[in-house]
């Protein structure tokens, strides 16, 4: 069953997350169709590691759908933190915390450390159906530094504090475009939709 092409559902209820995604893979021939548009709500994510929680995710959309699925897992890794949020970063603050809560708990967390180095990572997964046994996943990550205050309006998550030093801004400062070109999304859906064009 080719992959190329037709109806996927994609496991997220995250609408900045939805766009990067299906800007992401309009050069395929895919429908793409968010989770929530069919009455899915979020599944679990009680994986250890960025892919368990993705393919968990896939797998609980395409049960309910009866589709192929498409879903990502991806956070922010700190140093200084020891690797924290991580697969908690959507949960930092507290079960369905805002963007900005859990960015001003990053910020306080990391207020008295000189060490800023961070980095972005993602977890794309696709399956053909629920019990799919060979899942096409592609990971990635983006380096950076966290930033002391917000810096930009775009993206989400974490962007406003994401410095990318090859660029000297902001995740949050970037363009639509170029925040594709350069992130750990990014580079993450660009392998996986090359996964699915050689199907």
């Amino acid at each position: 069953m080719s992959l190329a092409s037709g109806r996927v559902v994609i496991a997220t209820g995250n609408q900045g997350k939805l766009r990067e995604i299906a800007e992401l893979l309009a050069h395929l021939d895919l429908d793409c169709v968010a989770q929530s548009e069919l009455g899915v709500a979020p599944g679990p994510e009680t994986g250890v590691t960025f892919v368990e929680n993705a393919l968990q995710k896939a797998r609980h959309a395409s049960s309910l759908t009866g589709l192929p699925a498409i879903a990502d897992d991806s956070g922010i890794v700190v140093n200084a933190l020891d690797g924290r949020p991580g697969i908690y970063s959507a949960r930092y603050a507290g079960e369905g915390a805002s963007d900005e809560a859990n960015v001003d708990k990053l910020l306080e967390e990391l207020a008295d450390f000189d060490d800023r180095a961070a980095h972005f990572h993602c977890a794309a997964v696709c399956i053909r159906h629920a019990e799919d046994p060979q899942p096409y996943i592609a990971e990635a990550s983006w380096h950076g530094l966290i930033t002391r205050e917000r810096q930009g309006s775009g993206g989400f998550g974490y962007d406003p504090v994401f410095h990318v030093p090859d660029c000297g801004c902001t995740s949050a400062e970037l363009s639509a475009e170029r925040k594709n070109e350069l992130s750990h999304r990014g580079m993450a859906f660009r392998r996986l939709a090359e996964l699915l064009s050689l199907d």
